[in-house]
């Protein structure tokens, strides 16, 4: 949502209204993350530490370079894939970042010729290939639910923990978006129990798309239920509708949060 601005800007601003970190979605620094030298990645670490801030791990991990899918049937494009998640995986963790959100749903629908076993067998198997670099680098690779306007594969939080037990290893875990666990029909407090020891990581937004507090979802049961898992990771403000501005958001999402959580 701060599209636009310098990542040292970001951390600032963000610092300044009272987050701890921030997430970075890795194609607003550059197309191909391999190609951002050891310099820069100590650059970008230091920078946020000297602030008192995390980077907390990477989110829209697919978006570039273009031509990436989780599941494909052909080998070599579901092997530079394979690749360049591992590459994330590295960026990640010379960042300090500790988590990388697998959402990027055009990435991962089910691919016309086969069917969904066939789909999540070769998911499974590319997850398992970047879990030794994972752990490598402290790094949990986050399987996040989407709603079906968005992909069918993975659609609810039981899917998600469903590929955590496939994969099978403490470095990948699943994620829970308030916006995609609003989709799925359920209380959410009751998704929240249900993935107890599996959770690495929460997105907070509204079921409209935007900040929360900035429509009808309640956060106060969520946080409790949060408090009950005994989740002690970050809750990261994410939205999909930018208006009305940056700062905006941001500011109010955290005093809303704050709020909830005290």
């Amino acid at each position: 949502m701060f599209e636009g601005w310098d990542l040292h800007d970001v951390l600032e601003y963000a610092k300044s209204v009272g987050y701890d970190g921030v997430e970075i979605a890795p194609f607003t620094v550059c197309d191909d993350v391999g190609e951002v030298s050891q310099v820069k990645r100590t650059e970008i670490r230091e920078d946020a530490e000297s602030m008192g801030m995390d980077i907390v791990g990477l989110h829209w991990l697919l978006v570039k370079p273009e031509g990436l899918y989780i599941n494909h049937p052909d080998d070599s494009v579901r092997g530079r894939t394979t690749r360049y998640m591992k590459e994330l995986t590295k960026f990640c963790g010379d960042l300090g970042g500790g988590v990388m959100v697998v959402g990027s749903p055009k990435q991962r629908n089910v691919v016309e010729g086969i069917d969904f076993d066939r789909a999540w067998e070769l998911a499974r198997d590319t997850f398992k290939q970047i879990v030794p670099i994972a752990e490598e680098n402290g790094v949990t690779l986050c399987m996040e639910p989407l709603s079906q306007a968005e992909t069918d594969f993975i659609n609810t939080a039981e899917d998600a923990m469903r590929m955590a037990e496939d994969v099978d290893s403490p470095n990948f875990k699943i994620i829970l978006d308030v916006k995609a666990m609003s989709s799925e029909g359920r209380d959410l407090p009751e998704i929240i129990r249900s993935a107890r020891n599996m959770v690495g990581h929460v997105h907070a937004n509204d079921a409209n798309r935007r900040g929360p507090g900035f429509g009808e979802t309640d956060f106060v049961p969520i946080a409790e239920a949060l408090r009950e898992i005994g989740y002690e990771g970050y809750v990261s403000v994410e939205v999909f509708d930018f208006s009305p501005d940056p700062k905006t958001i941001a500011s109010r999402s955290i005093e809303y949060l704050r709020n909830v959580f005290q």
